[in-house]
C-alpha cells in the first residue's frame, strides 16, 4: 500500500503546485495596479508634462475649444479614437474617486498617480462646467468624422467641433454625472489641497442644480452627435439619483438627503436593477447610499441596503435570486461589446459593498440564506484574476501584464507609429494600414484593459474586433480600486 500513498502525496504535492503557479501575490496585484493608472497617461489630451510615463506620446488637441472661445484643453480620449466624450469621461472620474475614497489606503506608492490622473480629468471637468454660465460642455470632435480616420492624436485633423447642454439642449444625464465625479473628487483632495477641493465642490453643487432645474437627455438635446455612441439608454433619472447621492456623501448637507427621499421613488430606488456602467447607475447608487444604513444605520437608506442585496444575490451561484450569466471559465458576461467594463465595476460594486458589510458584520440576506463579506471577495477575486490571465485561454487582458497579452489593440495611437519614431505626419487614410496591419501595435498601451473574450471564453486578438479589443477608460477606472483592494492583502 506504500506506493499508492505515496503517489497520492506527489500528486497532491504537484496539484498545489499547479494551482500555486497561477496563483497572483499582492506584488502581482500592485504591478497590475501601477500599469492600470499607468494607462491614463496613454489617454491624454492636451499638452503633456515632462514627467510623462509613456514616452510614445506626445501633445494633442492643443486648441480645443479655441473657435468657440473657450478653453477644452486637456481631458482623456474616452478609448481607441480622438474623440472627447462627456459621460464616459465624467463617469471615468467618478470611478477613479470612488477607487481612491475606497481603497487609497492600499495604493501605497501608486496613490500620488492616482491622483494625478484624476486631476487630469477633474481640472477639464472644471473647465467645461465653468466656461459658459447655465452651460455644460460635453463633447469635443464630431465622432462621425473621427471614426473615418485611422490618426495618432497628434495627427489629429479632423473638426474639432464643441458641444454642450444649455438650459434650453438639456443633459440632465451628463450634468448629474459630473456633479457627481467633481463631489466625489473633491472628498479625494480634502486633506491634500483643501482649496482645489472648495472649488470642486462648489462647482459640483452648481452643475448639479443646473441637472436638475433644466430636466432632459442629452441624447434627445445632442442625437447624432452622442448617439449611438454614447447614447442614454437609461435616461436621466438615474444620474439624479446618483449626483444626488454623490453630493450628500460630501457635503453631508442634509438637503441633498431630502432630495434623495422626495424623488427617489420616481428615480429608481424602488427597481432592482442588474448592471453598472457608464450608462446605468442604479445599481451603484444603491451600493452606494447603502454605506449610512449599514455604519450610521440611516433608516432612510435601509431600502437601498435591500436592493444592493438582490442585485448581490443575482451574481452569486446557488443563491436564491441568482441570474447572472458566467462563461464556461467563470468569467461575469453581460455583452458582446466590451463585456469586460460591466466586469470591472462589477467587481468593484462586490468589494465596496463587501467593505461596508464587515464594519459591523453585516451580511448579504438571498431569500433564507445569507452571503458573507468573504464570500463577495471570493467572488470579486475570481474576476480580478481571470482579467489577469488565470483563464481558458491563459491570455492576461491588461496590456503588458503578464507573459501574454493582446497585440493588436483596437487604438489609434498605440497602433500607429509613434510621433517620436515617425515624426513626419502620417494623415487621415494613410493610417488605415496600421489598422489592418497583421504585425502587433508598435507603443504598448500599459494597463489598458480591453473589450475581452466572449461568452465562450474566446479572444481573437484582432485590432480590426472592436468590440473585443478596444480599451477604454471607464473598464479601467474601477478596477484601479479593486487591484489595490488586493494589492493590499498579503
Amino acid at each position: 500500500m506504500a506506493a499508492p500513498i505515496t503517489m497520492l502525496i506527489l500528486c497532491t504535492s504537484f496539484l498545489s503546485l499547479s494551482l500555486l503557479s497561477t496563483a497572483f501575490t499582492s506584488r502581482d496585484y500592485a504591478d497590475a495596479l501601477e500599469k492600470s493608472i499607468l494607462f491614463f497617461e496613454g489617454q491624454r489630451s492636451g499638452p503633456l508634462p515632462s514627467n510623462q510615463r509613456l514616452k510614445w506620446r506626445g501633445n494633442s488637441g492643443l486648441s480645443d475649444g479655441a473657435s468657440y472661445h473657450v478653453d477644452l484643453v486637456g481631458g482623456y480620449y474616452d478609448a481607441g479614437d480622438n474623440v472627447k466624450f462627456g459621460l464616459p469621461m465624467a463617469f471615468t472620474t467618478t470611478m477613479l474617486a470612488w477607487s481612491v475614497i475606497e481603497f487609497g489606503g492600499s495604493m501605497h506608492s501608486q496613490i500620488g498617480n492616482a491622483k494625478t490622473a484624476l486631476r487630469w480629468a477633474t481640472d477639464y471637468l472644471l473647465k467645461a462646467a465653468t466656461a459658459t454660465p447655465d452651460s455644460l460642455y460635453v463633447q469635443v470632435g464630431d465622432p462621425n468624422m473621427d471614426h473615418k480616420c485611422w490618426e495618432r492624436p497628434e495627427d489629429m485633423d479632423t473638426p474639432r467641433n464643441v458641444y454642450k447642454v444649455s438650459a434650453q439642449n438639456p443633459g440632465s444625464d451628463v450634468a448629474a454625472e459630473t456633479a457627481a465625479a467633481l463631489a466625489a473628487a473633491s472628498i479625494v483632495f480634502k486633506d491634500s489641497d483643501p482649496s482645489y477641493s472648495a472649488k470642486l465642490l462648489q462647482t459640483a453643487k452648481n452643475v448639479f442644480d443646473f441637472a436638475d432645474k433644466y430636466r432632459g437627455s442629452y441624447s434627445d438635446s445632442l442625437n447624432s452627435v452622442v448617439c449611438p455612441f454614447y447614447c442614454s439608454y437609461s435616461g436621466y433619472q438615474d444620474e439624479l439619483l446618483w449626483g444626488a447621492s454623490w453630493m450628500h456623501r460630501a457635503t453631508q448637507d442634509s438637503s441633498y438627503l431630502s432630495y434623495i427621499q422626495s424623488n427617489g421613488h420616481t428615480m429608481g430606488s424602488d427597481n432592482d436593477d442588474f448592471s453598472f456602467s457608464w450608462d446605468d447607475k442604479r445599481a451603484g447608487t444603491k451600493v452606494l447610499l447603502s454605506k449610512d444604513f449599514l455604519e450610521k444605520s440611516t433608516s432612510e437608506f435601509q431600502l437601498y441596503k435591500s436592493h444592493s442585496d438582490n442585485y448581490i444575490c443575482s451574481l452569486i451561484p446557488g443563491s436564491s435570486g441568482f441570474q447572472a450569466q458566467y462563461t464556461p471559465g467563470g468569467l461575469l458576461y453581460k455583452a458582446s461589446e466590451s463585456n469586460l467594463q460591466y466586469v470591472t465595476t462589477t467587481t468593484f460594486l462586490l468589494l465596496t459593498y463587501a467593505k461596508y458589510l464587515s464594519t459591523n458584520g453585516g451580511v448579504v440576506t438571498c431569500g433564507t440564506s445569507t452571503v458573507t463579506a468573504e464570500s463577495l471577495i471570493a467572488q470579486a477575486k475570481k474576476q480580478v484574476d481571470y482579467i489577469l490571465g488565470d483563464n481558458p485561454a491563459k491570455m492576461s487582458y491588461m496590456v503588458g501584464f503578464g507573459e501574454r497579452y493582446p497585440q493588436h489593440v483596437h487604438h489609434r495611437g498605440s497602433s500607429v507609429p509613434s510621433i517620436k519614431a515617425h515624426p513626419d505626419r502620417i494623415n487621415c487614410n494613410n493610417g488605415f494600414q496600421y489598422l489592418y496591419a497583421n504585425s502587433p501595435n508598435p507603443n504598448v498601451l500599459a494597463g489598458a484593459v480591453i473589450g475581452g473574450p466572449d461568452s465562450k471564453d474566446n479572444f481573437a486578438d484582432d485590432r480590426n474586433n472592436y468590440q473585443q479589443s478596444e480599451p477604454a477608460t471607464y473598464i479601467n477606472a474601477p478596477f484601479v480600486g479593486a487591484l489595490a483592494f488586493f494589492s493590499g492583502k498579503a
